[in-house]
């Protein structure tokens, strides 16, 4: 077993072409940053048999236009919790801080269940601090799917993070074999308002990978 470094998240995302390598047809789901950081690794394009962007972007574009939108509907307590955060960075402020954004990500439907999730996730503020200051901002595709390649596009219909329309700038998104599906009634994280929907698009997704196997 390799030895796992200090710093892994300094490997983004890098480290995906290794992981993809060591295994066979592999299909590689990201959601939010995780999409993007499959899109930034251009040694991928010939490694997945498969891929899967949930609630993720092209470029970087979508983070301005979520500020205003962030700006326009302020949360009661969070730049409490924001300046915590911002005076002493650490894996508990940073899941405060997540917590208290939580009705940015959900519906008001999902908003119980989407804070539990949350609740229930690792956090590594030194890992977020990294994407901060080496991805987020500048992040662009440097590869997109060949004709080749059965893709899924999947996001909420409610989703106000990451602007979807950012796909329908791009020509290599708009083919037979990359699906896109909106999840009625959710948010960012559309499995937790609509499960079943989402299950359908990877549903979809299979099909068109058993198609590939006959």
């Amino acid at each position: 077993m390799p030895e796992v470094p200090d710093h892994p998240y300094e490997r983004w995302p890098d480290v995906l072409a290794e992981a993809a390598q060591a295994l066979d047809e592999v299909v590689m789901v990201g959601h939010s940053t995780g999409g993007m950081f499959i899109l930034s690794v251009p040694e991928l394009e010939e490694q997945l048999v498969g891929m899967v962007l949930v609630s993720s972007a092209p470029h970087a574009g979508w983070r301005p236009s979520f500020a205003r939108w962030a700006e326009a509907h302020p949360i009661r307590g969070l730049d409490t919790a924001a300046g915590d955060y911002a005076r002493d960075p650490n894996d508990e402020t940073l899941r405060t801080l997540t917590l208290a954004a939580a009705p940015w990500n959900f519906t008001p439907e999902g908003l119980a269940a989407g804070r539990a999730a949350l609740e229930d996730l690792a956090y590594c503020h030194d890992a977020v601090a990294w994407a901060d200051a080496h991805f987020d901002d500048t992040y662009q595709a440097r590869w997109k799917p060949h004709n080749r390649l059965p893709a899924l596009i999947v996001s909420g219909a409610e989703d106000h993070v990451v602007d979807q329309r950012l796909w329908q700038d791009d020509d290599a998104f708009d083919q037979p074999r990359v699906l896109q599906r909106t999840i009625d009634g959710a948010g960012h994280f559309p499995w937790i308002e609509n499960p079943q929907a989402v299950r359908k698009a990877f549903a979809d997704l299979t099909d068109l990978l058993d198609g590939d196997t006959r």
